[in-house]
């Protein structure tokens, strides 16, 4: 991921973590809900943010590993957020040097960042990601399709070059479902998600 990027979000953190923080992570999980694991699991969420689905995790139970590379957002979630099943790392995409020396995790989040990585950064990360889910686990990307923020660059996506990618590292398709925006700036400009649910063969 670019500094350009990383710079974006850190420029507009102020505006951003309100709208991050008003967006129900149980609404915004519901294309996936019935196929998240049910009981204690390892999860890895990254590009936290601040933190608001690392946080609902963690009320599930889970031990949450929360990656965030923007200051910004990983100090807000770290203050909003207090819980002693998240932890919180300060790594970036597609490289994630520092989550790799961790063992693999049940579930895997990938939650609006895969619109940020080219091509060539995408099939770095997608082989990260394999290496970092457990045997069986489960990843789980949304991809953005439409315009992004100025400060924000962000590449064109498609659900089947993404689908064709997961599978040369083994991963397997459960479930895939396009949703609208839940923001409604982002809605009125022609913005939606494609879920892809992804286990590990």
């Amino acid at each position: 991921m670019t500094s350009d990027v990383l710079r974006g979000y850190a420029d507009s953190s102020a505006e951003l973590i309100p709208r991050f923080e008003a967006i129900s992570s149980a609404d915004l999980f519901k294309p996936v809900a019935d196929i998240l694991p049910g009981t204690p699991s390892r999860v890895a969420d990254i590009g936290a943010g601040t933190g608001r689905d690392a946080a609902w995790f963690a009320q599930q139970g889970h031990d949450v590993l929360a990656v965030e590379p923007v200051d910004a957002l990983r100090l807000a979630g770290m203050e909003r957020h207090r819980s002693s099943k998240i932890r919180w790392l300060n790594d970036r995409l597609p490289a994630l040097s520092l989550l790799r020396r961790e063992p693999p995790f049940d579930l895997l989040i990938v939650n609006a960042v895969w619109q940020h990585l080219d091509d060539a950064e995408r099939r770095i990360a997608v082989s990260v990601l394999a290496d970092m889910t457990g045997a069986g686990g489960l990843l789980i990307l949304s991809l953005r399709h439409g315009i992004g923020a100025p400060n924000r660059p962000v590449h064109a996506v498609r659900a089947e070059d993404t689908l064709d990618l997961a599978a040369t590292v083994g991963f397997r398709l459960l479930r895939q479902q396009k949703t609208e925006s839940m923001q409604p700036g982002n809605r009125a400009a022609g913005v939606y998600w494609t879920w892809l649910a992804l286990r590990m063969s």
